[in-house]
């Protein structure tokens, strides 16, 4: 027996295993969307006041922020990844959820208000390209059965170099443009590719809630961008 198949990493277990560990991995990430989409949907439709939160978080300076949503990820991602207790990793994929939920709020609170974004369906527009990339993307590595860790790092190399980016913008008030966000999108794209062949390659069968969490991560974070492509767009 192998030493990869008693680690458990999916790649080496029986068919049947790997083939649950891949419905888990992918039911965890449409149930961490349909959250993510139901939370938003209480946020912008149901709650008092929404509009005094968002213009609270918009006077708030950005780096708190989204230092404080690092910060919260890194929590997230430490519980989700827990081998201990899977209520810990239960914890962690929602604690992220909701995190995302909280800091896409003024970008889709701007969306769903504006006459012009909400009868142009830019939300919806975003949402369906979000999930052609994502399916293409997720089709591309389960046809080729790629390998593709060497992504790795290089992926981190442009994520630092694009918070740099960020943290310059909002340090000298600049804005970052069209480029980026397309830039942003590519470079996310990437980050899909990694975290799926991971899927079927590195993470244990045990890890369905952190290979989830990974995967939604990237799908929210290219859904951001893609929505401001198309903000920008019909502006």
């Amino acid at each position: 027996m192998s030493y990869a198949y008693e680690a458990g990493v999916a790649a080496h277990a029986p068919a049947l295993e790997r083939a649950a560990f891949i419905r888990r991995t992918y039911g965890h990430l449409a149930a961490a969307i349909l959250a993510f989409i139901g939370i938003e949907f209480a946020l912008l439709r149901l709650t008092p006041g929404i509009e005094n939160l968002v213009h609270g978080m918009l006077s708030v300076s950005w780096l708190l922020i989204l230092g404080g949503f690092m910060v919260v990820s890194f929590i997230a991602n430490y519980w989700a990844r827990s081998g201990a207790s899977p209520t810990m990793q239960y914890l962690g994929l929602a604690l992220y959820v909701v995190a995302q939920a909280v800091i896409f709020l003024p970008l889709l609170y701007i969306a769903d208000s504006s006459p012009l974004f909400r009868e142009q369906h830019v939300i919806r527009t975003a949402g369906i390209l979000t999930l052609t990339v994502f399916g293409g993307l997720t089709a591309t590595v389960f046809i080729t059965r790629k390998d593709f860790s060497w992504m790795g790092p290089i992926l981190c190399v442009g994520g630092f170099l694009a918070l740099g980016l960020i943290v310059a913008a909002v340090l000298f008030g600049f804005g970052l443009g069209l480029i980026f966000c397309f830039a942003m999108v590519a470079l996310i794209s990437g980050y899909i590719l990694y975290y799926t062949s991971n899927v079927l390659h590195h993470y244990r069968t045990d890890q369905h809630v952190a290979a989830a969490l990974a995967l939604f991560s990237s799908i929210a974070t290219l859904f951001w961008y893609i929505l401001q492509i198309v903000m920008m767009s019909r502006d």
